[in-house]
């Protein structure tokens, strides 16, 4: 093993020991920016080692990164004997800093909104079942509870693969205006270790928040009422009742409910709108575009390349849809936001969660709305 020490550095004989334990090292230095960048072979337990190395890094005070050596700047003499390159970097102070109390109060926020919402949608056909509050309850139970599962699953993945993450930051929207919650955030405190890190946090939240969503809907559905066309086209006509697009998903619930009767239409429940819009997150969750949960497994998966390449494609089909002002957003920020790079980019993704990519991008397109076009 070889190695040199740069001006700036020093050497710290821990790191190389541990390295040397897990990897053929060819050779090292210390550059300039106090990081230890090795050169080291491929190996079939590449993966595995690499994150052994990332936790036990975690208690010296770095991270490590690793790349194919084509991929990174080196200098001339190490960079063209080796397949690899490890580089063990000083963690940094995060700049993000949040306040313990900010999820608790955006949370509060938008169950009161969430629940305001409720009572004004419980009003008339729509709360025929039960009282306006007794439903607006069901309804915010509802709609909170797909999100909080959806934002929960995110959560214990990151706990599994050891990522930290912060508390979910709920976003109020305006009650009775659309929708009355933009979903929420959660901020990892770490990157991703590989791929299949990236993928499992990715897939996790939508997976489990269409869950309750397929539960809710079929609740929803059999609390709503039905009303025969003519009537629905004339409060249509008053602007007294708005025509939404179903997805495949809500439509069989609504099948599988005895709802869907010839001559007659369905007002939506509370309930079954809080199910609409589940149905709706879920899809544009898993847009294999830019940081959504989709892009995100599509990172994993496909790489950056084909990630960027997915992210116009779901551009065209939110404005096919009629999404325009998110299909805007969409571009907008994926232009401004930087590469969700694990830390092992090298390692590929494992065959079963490239099957379960594939199931995604299709329970993507049975939460899609069906637009009236078709």
């Amino acid at each position: 093993m070889e190695y040199s020490e740069s001006e700036h550095g020093h050497v710290d004989d821990r790191i190389p020991l541990l390295v040397s334990s897990l990897f053929n090292v060819r050779s090292y230095y210390i550059r300039e920016d106090k990081a230890y960048e090795f050169h080291v072979d491929a190996k079939d337990t590449l993966k595995h080692d690499f994150v052994r190395l990332v936790h036990e890094l975690d208690g010296y005070g770095y991270h490590a990164m690793l790349s194919k050596a084509e991929d990174e700047s080196t200098s001339a003499d190490v960079g063209a004997v080796s397949d690899l390159i490890l580089l063990v970097i000083p963690k940094t102070q995060p700049t993000r800093r949040f306040k313990p109390w900010m999820p608790v109060v955006l949370f509060i926020a938008t169950v009161a909104v969430v629940l305001y919402d409720g009572l004004l949608r419980s009003n008339g056909l729509a709360g025929l079942v039960y009282g306006p509050w007794q439903m607006a309850v069901l309804y915010t139970l509802s709609l909170m509870g797909i999100l909080g599962i959806h934002e929960l699953g995110h959560m214990l993945a990151s706990k599994a693969h050891r990522i930290k993450a912060t508390w979910p930051f709920f976003i109020p929207g305006i009650p009775g205006f659309f929708v009355p919650t933009f979903g929420a955030v959660i901020f990892s405190r770490a990157p991703m270790t590989n791929r299949d890190v990236l993928f499992d946090i990715g897939v996790s939240g939508p997976i489990a928040g269409l869950i309750v969503t397929i539960a809710v809907s079929f609740y929803g559905a059999m609390l709503s009422p039905l009303i025969d066309e003519s009537q629905a086209r004339a409060m249509m006509a008053n602007a007294q009742l708005i025509p939404l697009q179903p997805s495949i998903l809500m439509e069989l619930a609504f099948e599988l409910t005895g709802k869907s009767v010839p001559g007659y239409i369905p007002v939506l429940s509370p309930v079954a709108f809080a199910a609409w819009i589940g149905f709706l997150i879920t899809f544009l969750n898993l847009l294999p575009a830019w940081q959504l949960d989709g892009g995100h497994i599509a990172r994993a998966t496909l790489g950056y390349k084909w990630q960027r390449r997915l992210t116009f494609v779901s551009v065209v089909i939110l404005a096919a849809l009629g999404y325009i002002f998110m299909a805007m957003f969409i571009m907008f920020m994926s232009a401004r936001t930087q590469d969700v790079r694990p830390l092992d980019d090298v390692s590929p993704l494992s065959k079963g969660r490239r099957i379960l990519f594939v199931i995604a991008m299709v329970l993507a397109v049975l939460c899609a709305p069906i637009p009236s076009w078709v």
